[in-house]
């Protein structure tokens, strides 16, 4: 992990708060080489622990015990428990613009296999009674423990910044559960409102040390979208006497793919990833029902809700088409990964 970030975390909640001042205008800079170099340790250490045991989304006990532990003792005021494992943290200083800074906190069901000495290990049972493996595979242990460096820094240097700093640590950030939830809870009723909002988030695609930033979107909207398609089982050396979810499961697949490249306005980027398919028990029996998980994501309100819209068309008109029982259930869920 590189400390380039908490320089520009830092950086970015100073200016908001010194440039928007309602007070006598505070100089602010971004803090040195040595004031990240002596908070570094810490934060390293974080990363490191963070990564080793992480958890899944709505399950994040001790990933917001451990971040509740470190503001409080830097003299924030912490409530935790927002919207299910939230955390909110307020630091006040004076008059002067509130600024909101967010990291999440979940995990993804993913097995690790970097090698690396600090690598997950951790398998959790899932609801259903499945092991699953847990890893931090997008980063948010990189945006946590460099939340945790920023609030030290902040914390460390009011005399360069006035207002109030809220930090949040959102849970379920992956499943789209998370932001709704600490809304819903009253984040924006029982906390202080932001003026600013600032969240980063790591990339694969930015070289180590640097820091990207693109006008615009940077990032598109997510849409988890479950769809469940009904037929008729049956023995599979007798199809005649079936329906057969799997094949229609398998052409509205390929369906799905005409979306974005015949209905979609190409300077419109939208992208639609058939992710999962689950169905069936045995090679020799045709099941009742497919399932399909699909990620969807776009820039524009518009192209989501027409998109969304075709994606139940297609799934509707396959089934059809496939003489299906009854219409597939298509369920959307809005996600923010």
């Amino acid at each position: 992990m590189n400390y380039s970030i908490l320089a520009i975390l830092s950086g970015c909640v100073l200016l908001a708060t010194s440039a928007a001042s309602q007070t006598k205008p505070v100089s602010w800079t971004t803090p040195s080489a040595e004031e990240i170099n002596a908070v570094y340790p810490e934060v390293e250490s974080l990363y490191f622990d963070l990564h080793k045991n992480p958890e899944l989304a709505m399950h994040e006990q001790q990933t917001a015990a451990k971040l509740a532990e470190r503001v409080k003792a830097l003299g924030y005021e912490v409530t935790t428990g927002v919207g299910g494992t939230g955390i909110v943290a307020v630091l006040r200083n004076g008059k002067g613009p509130t600024v909101l800074l967010r990291t999440d906190m979940d995990a993804l069901p993913i097995a690790e296999e970097t090698g690396v000495p600090y690598a997950s290990h951790v398998v959790v049972k899932s609801d259903s009674g499945t092991s699953i493996p847990v890893m931090h595979a997008c980063g948010h242990d990189i945006h946590m423990s460099s939340w945790i460096g920023t609030a030290k820094l902040m914390a460390t240097n009011r005399d360069r910044w006035h207002g109030t700093l809220i930090l949040i640590g959102q849970p379920a950030e992956e499943t789209g559960e998370g932001a709704p939830a600490m809304i819903k809870d009253g984040l924006f009723t029982r906390f202080p409102k932001p003026d600013f909002a600032l969240a980063v988030h790591d990339s694969a695609i930015q070289p180590v040390g640097q820091v990207g930033f693109t006008p615009g979107y940077a990032l598109a909207a997510a849409d988890s979208v479950d769809i469940t398609i009904f037929g008729r089982g049956g023995h599979g050396g007798r199809p005649q006497n079936t329906i057969d979810p799997v094949v229609i499961a398998a052409r509205t697949v390929l369906a799905l793919q005409t979306i974005v490249s015949r209905e979609n306005n190409p300077f419109d980027p939208v992208v639609i990833t058939v992710g999962t398919i689950h169905g069936g028990t045995k090679n020799s029996i045709i099941p009742g029902e497919v399932k399909l998980q699909l990620t969807v994501r776009t820039y524009k309100p518009e192209v989501r809700k027409r998109v969304l819209a075709s994606i139940e068309r297609v799934a509707k008109g396959e089934a059809m088409a496939g003489g299906a029982p009854k219409e597939p259930l298509v369920k959307v869920t809005p996600a923010a990964n």
